[in-house]
């Protein structure tokens, strides 16, 4: 199964792509999926790929991206260079850490990926296989949803095509990764064993789940065709939200003390101040999809960037968004407030590190 071809390779964008194949495979041959098991792609300066997230582990920059990139950078995004071993070479769409250390990186194929050095070696977790056998097991302990069955049916069938889109780490190795067509899986012992959460999701679609955010224990998920869905027992259990737009959400944070945006389609955002029972809408945006939203280094004030290579500040309490005097970029794939006032952008042309202050 392909999915519906996306603007920007973006990752809460279904890319338009065969996902996990490699070029040149032979269709419906026994190497379609070959890429799931092929090291990344050695590339001479990794901050020209096209890379799509970007975490911080203290002291060092970790960007994911195409054919199983993984850029590190020691000097404040001055100077990169591509992770020692990455045994995937399939499109790599999030990447969190735990500590300066540990961290995890979600992609295609339904890929997870596990560091234990801070993103130096990297070691396969988790593949669409693996989660498909899980949502079986997941069905046979559910014989009263028959959805379930008929949804693991076809993860089996389809194989290892369908990509994860984002992340949630927790505490004590608890992981949360979902993805499109309703992928959702969470692992309590940080990824050496897999458990199925598609019977949480209030999604009988199953669209596309893009982006997951929490506080404390209320966790949000934003999704295609204006999916929204609220936990309030850390993850244990979602219930749809009344959405304030028909369109898809790519970008979500839990912003300052009490506030939610989510933003996608058409430049629309939205602001809640009560875990997501009501919206407000953020005016002042082209309509250009936004495609990620970061916490400023100004406190309680987003930062999200759209596909036209703009920047818009969300203030605490203010309807309107502010736009960021920088100069034009290509179309965005992330943006990375840093700790010196500058801005990390993530675009379709590469890395771009905009000067100190540019985000006050």
């Amino acid at each position: 199964m392909i999915y519906p071809g996306a603007t920007i390779a973006r990752r809460r964008l279904l890319a338009a792509a065969a996902l996990a194949a490699v070029p040149g495979a032979r269709a419906g041959g026994t190497d379609a999926y070959a890429a799931l098991r092929l090291p990344a792609m050695a590339v001479r300066s990794p901050e020209s790929a096209v890379l799509l997230d970007v975490a911080s582990t203290g002291e060092r920059l970790v960007a994911v991206g195409e054919r199983g990139v993984i850029a590190l950078s020691d000097d404040g995004a001055r100077r990169w260079r591509q992770a020692h071993s990455v045994p995937t070479s399939v499109t790599l769409t999030a990447v969190k850490f735990a500590d300066s250390q540990q961290g995890w990186a979600v992609g295609h194929g339904g890929v997870v990926l596990a560091t234990q050095d801070g993103g130096e070696q990297w070691t396969l977790l988790a593949d669409g296989r693996l989660l498909a056998a899980q949502a079986e097991e997941a069905a046979r302990r559910r014989p009263d949803l028959p959805g379930l069955a008929k949804e693991a049916a076809l993860l089996v069938a389809d194989g290892p095509d369908k990509p994860l889109l984002d992340l949630h780490v927790g505490g004590a190795g608890r992981l949360f990764v979902i993805g499109g067509y309703n992928l959702a899986f969470e692992s309590a012992d940080g990824g050496r064993n897999w458990r199925a959460a598609l019977e949480r999701m209030d999604n009988p679609k199953a669209r596309h789940l893009n982006v997951v955010a929490t506080r404390g224990d209320t966790w949000l998920i934003a999704g295609e065709q204006g999916l929204l869905m609220r936990s309030r027992d850390a993850g244990g259990s979602f219930r749809r939200l009344e959405s304030p737009y028909a369109g898809s959400w790519f970008a979500l944070i839990a912003s300052g003390r009490s506030e939610w945006i989510v933003a996608g389609l058409r430049g629309r955002a939205y602001r809640s101040i009560d875990d997501g029972d009501s919206w407000t809408a953020l005016d002042g945006a082209p309509p250009a999809s936004f495609v990620s939203a970061a916490a400023s280094s100004h406190d309680g004030e987003v930062l999200l960037a759209n596909q036209a290579g703009q920047f818009f500040r969300a203030r605490g309490g203010s309807p309107a968004l502010a736009a960021l005097a920088i100069p034009s970029l290509p179309p965005l794939t992330q943006a990375f407030p840093m700790a010196d006032g500058g801005l990390l952008a993530l675009t379709l042309a590469g890395i771009v590190r905009l000067p100190e202050k540019t985000v006050t």
